[in-house]
This record gives structure tokens, C-alpha cells and sequence, in this order.
């Protein structure tokens, strides 16, 4: 557990809970989720001392809960913020190895078969942040080292910095821009493998065996649209009542700050909502594309037999006609018969074959 006491342009790590909150700053308390069961006693009492309330026991369970989706909750002391971030590569690689994907999706593209979500929590007092994340949790340590770099060797106090969080809300938001960051950077790395996808897909004469893989990724997709419309409406819930009950202690300049960072984020997340559905619409459209184009393929190479078809059927009809058991028939007996019934039938096949030529019947498709 890590305490950081934030005052105006200053910052200071604690080794312990402070018995009440600074009088013009904040606390910043952050734990593993792993560890909260444990310290739920020390965390309730901290709540009740610097933010004016215990945690209700239904949000603690919240706090405890790995699966928990992306919402939004109040009372009329705290509030409560829940964001599902991507995880990060050790917590993929560690979640693989325990449950490995079956083999039919083996061919799956990298990026598809590695998003995975962890929640992280926060409880927004006005004066105390607490905030709740799986172990190991890359975003809070980025900020942690951060102000640990900015902080003084010899007594834990940071030099004057004009921006450093302002308020509680403020470095919840700061964080969740983070994890949001983390989403649009997914999208570039998913945008180029469906592009080598429709690549593969419309190659001419492809052919194309990643099907299963393809299914893994359009169900990751929807998985993802899912995840940040709960993203997007956790945020813009907190987003309406900020607007409706300002954190107080705060000038109108800060308060105008937090609702545009606060509509930044969501507005990133949007961007995410946007192109998830672009990625899903166009790995539909290029499926159709490449259906109707082996379709054309298909009807193509059936136009061709039946051509082929029609050239020979009067062949076969003249060979029937001259095989017929009868004794008496014209050219059978003669000596130019057979190469006069030869010849007719090389005309026939080379007026026909010119005919379907001149109707395309015969031209080879352009790829």
C-alpha cells in the first residue's frame, strides 16, 4: 500500500495514514486488490477519518471482485468509478499459460488472441482517493514512479510543480486517460491485421484457411465494442454529476479543467467505440466481398463448361447419328464420308467456339 499526501505544487509519500486530510491538498491511498481483504480494516478506517464515511459493503465487494465491468456508482459522500484496462503483457502471458486457447484458434493474429481486460477501482472522496488495482498494476506504478522522480531524497517532499492533480478526481482522470491511451494504441495494432486479413481475402485465387482465426477475432471485437460502451457510460454517469455537484474546494478554473479532461477521456473512448465498429463493419464487408468474388468465380467457370457443353453437343449428335445400325445410309459407304462428316464438325466447333468468343462466353475473367 502506498500513501501520497498531495498539496498545492507539492507532493510527499507517508509511511503511514495521517489521522486527517491536509487542509488545501489531498491523500492518494493505493493497493493490490490481492491485499484489500487484508487491509480492509485499516482502508475503512482511513475512509471514515479522511473522507467522512466507510465504504458500503455492497462497494466493497465491488472493490473485491475481478470480473466487475466498467460502471459507475455514488453515495452522497464518495463516488465510485470502476474501469476495465487492457492488461499488460506479463498478466496476458500468466492467463494463457493457466487457460491455453484450443487449438482451432491457434492461427488466431497476436493482437486478437491477447486482449484481456483487468478492473481497476476508485473511491473519489473529496479529499482522499482510493484507488484499487490488480497486482503488479502497470498504470499505477507509472504514476507512482513518476512522483517518486519528482520527489526530494532527503525528506520525501517534491519541488514545486504547477501540474500535479488538483483534486482527487483529477488524478482518477489523469489515470484513466492512461488506460484509455492503452485502447487506442490497441486499435492501430488490430486496424493493421484485419488489413493484411482483407489482403488475404481478396488476393485473387486466395486461398483462405484462417477462418476460425477470423471468428476468435470478429468475437474479440465485439467483446471490445461491448467493454468500452460500459466504459463510456461509467464516464459520462461521473461526467453528469460533476457537472451537477462540483467537487467542492475547488476554483472555477479547476473545476472547468476537470469537465475538459473529463470530456477528453470520453471523448478518447469514443474514438476507440468508433473504430472498433469501423474494424467490425469492414471485416464483415470484406467477408461478403470475398464470397461474392469466388461466387463470380463460380459462375465464371460454370459459363465456361456450358459452352464448352454446347460446342460439343452437336458433335455428339452427329457422331449418334452416324453410329445408328442401318444398313443403307448416305456418305457411310462413300470414300470422302468420313472426312466430309470430320470437317463438318470442325466447322461447327470452330463457328460455335467463335460465337461464345464474340459473347464472352469464353474470355478469361480479369482479376
Amino acid at each position: 500500500m502506498q500513501i501520497v499526501e498531495f498539496t498545492p505544487g507539492t507532493l510527499r509519500f507517508l509511511d503511514s495514514i495521517p489521522g486527517h486530510p491536509p487542509g488545501d491538498g489531498f491523500i492518494w491511498i493505493f493497493l493490490d486488490r490481492e491485499d484489500l481483504h487484508d487491509l480492509l480494516p485499516t482502508v475503512q478506517a482511513a475512509a471514515q477519518r479522511l473522507g467522512g464515511s466507510a465504504l458500503l459493503d455492497l462497494h466493497v465487494k465491488d472493490l473485491n471482485n475481478p470480473s466487475h465491468p466498467s460502471h459507475y456508482d455514488f453515495t452522497s459522500v464518495y463516488d465510485l468509478v470502476i474501469f476495465r484496462r487492457l492488461a499488460s503483457g506479463e498478466e496476458v502471458d500468466h492467463e494463457l499459460a493457466s487457460h491455453p486457447a484450443p487449438a482451432s484458434a491457434s492461427t488466431a493474429l497476436a493482437s486478437f488472441s491477447r486482449i484481456r481486460t483487468r478492473p481497476v477501482a476508485f473511491v473519489v472522496y473529496d479529499r482522499l482517493l482510493l484507488s484499487v488495482h490488480p497486482r503488479g498494476c502497470f498504470t499505477a506504478r507509472s504514476f507512482i514512479s513518476r512522483f517518486l522522480s519528482d520527489a526530494m531524497h532527503s525528506d520525501g517532499l517534491a519541488a514545486n510543480r504547477s501540474r500535479l492533480p488538483a483534486s482527487p478526481s483529477d488524478l482518477m482522470l489523469r489515470m484513466v486517460n492512461v488506460m484509455v491511451d492503452g485502447y487506442l494504441e490497441l486499435r492501430k495494432q488490430l486496424g493493421t491485421e484485419l488489413d493484411q486479413w482483407q489482403q488475404d481475402l481478396l488476393r485473387p485465387g486466395s486461398d483462405f484457411r484462417g477462418w476460425s482465426a477470423l471468428m476468435v477475432a470478429r468475437r474479440e471485437l465485439h467483446v471490445l465494442e461491448e467493454l468500452c460502451e460500459d466504459q463510456n457510460d461509467a464516464m459520462q454517469e461521473w461526467l453528469d454529476t460533476a457537472r451537477e455537484q462540483p467537487p467542492p474546494g475547488l476554483s472555477q478554473a479547476e473545476r472547468d479543467g476537470l469537465i475538459a479532461r473529463g470530456r477528453d477521456v470520453i471523448e478518447h473512448i469514443q474514438r476507440v467505440v468508433h473504430q472498433v465498429r469501423r474494424m467490425e463493419q469492414g471485416a464483415e464487408s470484406v467477408v461478403q466481398i470475398h464470397f461474392s468474388a469466388q461466387s463470380n468465380r463460380t459462375n465464371n467457370i460454370m459459363r465456361t463448361l456450358t459452352a464448352l457443353t454446347a460446342i460439343f453437343l452437336p458433335l455428339n449428335l452427329i457422331t449418334g447419328v452416324f453410329g445408328m445400325n442401318f444398313a443403307s445410309m448416305p456418305l457411310l459407304r462413300d470414300p470422302v464420308g468420313f472426312w466430309m462428316a470430320i470437317g463438318s464438325m470442325v466447322a461447327i466447333a470452330v463457328i460455335l467456339g467463335l460465337v461464345f468468343w464474340r459473347k464472352h462466353y469464353l474470355e478469361r475473367s480479369s482479376r
